[in-house]
């Protein structure tokens, strides 16, 4: 792969240096990238904040292929929110821009003496003052830079949340319109930026792609095979191109499953107006655009984009986990509501997910009553100037806890639990329990219908096979997240690996096969979880007691996986 490099940005000494990408690194795309860069890199002892941690960006092995759903980008970081290795990942155009420069990763290093911004074209990189950026929100960074460069820039940036080192930061990512409502969002990796006084960074596309296949005959029919399985498949082709993951509400629901009042009910009595029904008749109503791609070339387009009453745009980018969070778990029905509360984290650069499970620990404790949307809004207003119960609320549900007394806090490693309560989804709350990257649903998600590998599909709320299965998950989930794919391309994938391999083989000039995919997740998951035991994590793997004690209503489920069984998960290797 002679025409991929990486980059190092050193912000100390305002310099960087550019080098091929070395044979041994070719494997190595998107999160297996920068785990393995984190880890050889000895950063697990560091602070957080400090200038030995490192912030890295890689684009996953698809990336420059043209398959569908293959442009994810993966930024990597020792977390300040859980002290341990971490991976954020997000569509949008960040990984399609570098790829179209060759390039696969860049690191960036130190801390700037003053706050500036990295631009990447095909005229080299310039690191420069960001002091007129500083303040400004993400939406008013991103709409300045593309004033100055172009409006098909890829731009990641930070809001005033990085600036002020909150933990639940996040970095937002332009999608195919120029709007930054993509987020690489858990972690807290947007207070690793604002640690580094590093606003934004610009991928200025090349107006000529970079190709990097080694068969360009091969990859176009592998690649039209693949988009033809997404395109045939209904759960990718009809079920979330209408409705997006808000479809995930109602099975939530009927299931029992669904976060309310700070994970103390399974189910939602509002749950119908803030459904998948009902947020596609909001935008069909208001003339949005119920279907949108965040990244160029895919053919899946679950996203979407929701006007105001006026016509205005109001929100867009909304998924599951932010309506439940933001929604059911507060006791919030209005569409609205949810909607401006996510516009506002996106604004500020805090992760929804994090700032819903705060309010809600925060609604427990009395802070305001459950249902309050007004009181919500009025939490992202006081995170917006800074106060100290602004700051309570951006630092975390773990901090929201502590500062105000509350002991049942969903969360593990120091990091908020999705919206899955593992007392139903047990698969989720295994991956929950004992993944490196603390309470994490990227980080292999167990929902209803997931099968082992011998094709039998377990039911999600009874407790045996569940650590296996998490494990067999958390294993694709890496995969995913080092090719680059978005996970909503799995239906077909379980089922044919063939699609995958085939776009890597006429890619690559090194043979793939399954084998190889697997050993790759292993040994990335092997490096993350040693990370975190240099790093001083605690090692048991567990979910808070209050899911092992407290009955979930209205069916009774406890999270009952057996304790043995789960310490051993990550022994199991024989997939």
């Amino acid at each position: 792969m002679e025409n991929l490099r990486t980059i190092v940005v050193d912000l100390n000494k305002r310099a960087y240096q550019t080098r091929d990408l070395d044979p041994d690194w070719v494997r190595w795309g998107g999160r297996a990238f920068t785990s393995r860069s984190l880890y050889e890199q000895k950063v697990f002892d560091c602070d957080p904040f400090s200038g030995e941690n490192i912030l890295v960006i890689a684009t996953g092995l698809m990336a420059g292929s043209g398959a569908s759903s293959s442009y994810r980008i993966s930024i990597g970081a020792k977390s300040p929110l859980t002290g341990g290795i971490k991976e954020a990942n997000s569509g949008g155009l960040a990984s399609y821009a570098m790829s179209t420069l060759g390039i696969r990763a860049m690191t960036v290093r130190g801390i700037s003496p003053e706050w500036v911004y990295v631009l990447v074209s095909e005229d080299g990189l310039q690191i420069l003052s960001a002091g007129t950026l500083v303040g400004k929100d993400i939406f008013e960074t991103t709409a300045i830079l593309q004033s100055l460069y172009s409006e098909k820039a890829a731009i990641l940036s930070i809001g005033p949340a990085g600036e002020r080192l909150y933990k639940s930061a996040c970095i937002g990512i332009t999608d195919i319109d120029g709007v930054p409502a993509r987020h690489a969002a858990r972690g807290g990796l947007g207070s690793v930026m604002g640690a580094k006084q590093l606003k934004a960074i610009v991928f200025c596309p090349a107006r000529a792609k970079n190709n990097i296949a080694k068969n360009p005959q091969e990859l176009k029919e592998a690649n039209k095979r693949f988009a033809a399985a997404l395109i045939n498949h209904p759960t990718t082709s009809k079920y979330l191109p209408q409705f997006g993951t808000a479809i995930i509400v109602d099975s939530m629901q009927a299931l029992g499953g669904l976060p309310t009042h700070n994970y103390s009910l399974g189910s939602f009595e509002q749950a119908d107006r803030m459904n998948a029904e009902a947020l596609y008749n909001l935008i069909v109503e208001r003339g949005g655009k119920p279907t949108h791609a965040c990244m160029p070339g895919c053919v899946v387009r679950c996203s979407n984009v929701i006007p105001a009453a006026n016509g205005e745009e109001l929100n867009r980018a909304l998924e599951y986990e932010t309506m439940v969070l933001l929604g059911s778990n507060c006791g919030i029905s209005d569409l609205d509501t949810i909607c401006k509360l996510n516009r506002l984290c996106d604004s500020l650069g805090i992760d929804t997910i994090e700032t819903g499970a705060a309010i809600g620990v925060a609604m427990e404790a009395g802070l305001l009553p459950f249902g309050d949307a007004e009181g919500a809004l009025e939490l992202m207003n006081e995170i917006a100037r800074g106060t100290e119960t602004g700051k309570m609320i951006a630092e975390g549900a773990d901090e929201t806890g502590r500062t105000l007394g509350i002991t049942r806090v969903p969360t593990v490693r120091g990091q908020a639990m999705a919206a899955y309560d593992p007392r139903t989804i047990k698969g989720t709350g295994v991956t929950y329990a004992s993944s490196p990257m603390g309470a994490d649903h990227t980080a292999g998600n167990v929902l209803p219908g997931t099968k082992l590998p011998n094709g039998l599909a377990l039911e999600c709320n009874l407790p045996n096979h569940q650590v296996e299965l998490s494990r067999y998950v958390q294993l694709f989930a890496t995969m995913f997240d080092y090719l680059g794919l978005c996970w909503f391309t799995k239906p077909p994938i379980f089922d044919d690996f063939s699609l995958v391999l085939d776009v890597l083989n006429a890619m690559y000039a090194e043979p793939w096969d399954q084998e190889d995919l697997f050993r790759i997740s292993r040994k990335v998951l092997d490096m993350e979880l040693e990370f975190n035991r240099l790093a001083g994590l605690d090692a048991r793997n567990d979910v808070p007691a209050f899911f092992r004690s407290e009955p979930l209503l209205p069916n009774n489920n406890v999270f009952d996986v057996d304790e043995e069984e789960l310490q051993k998960i990550h022994q199991i290797n024989d997939f």
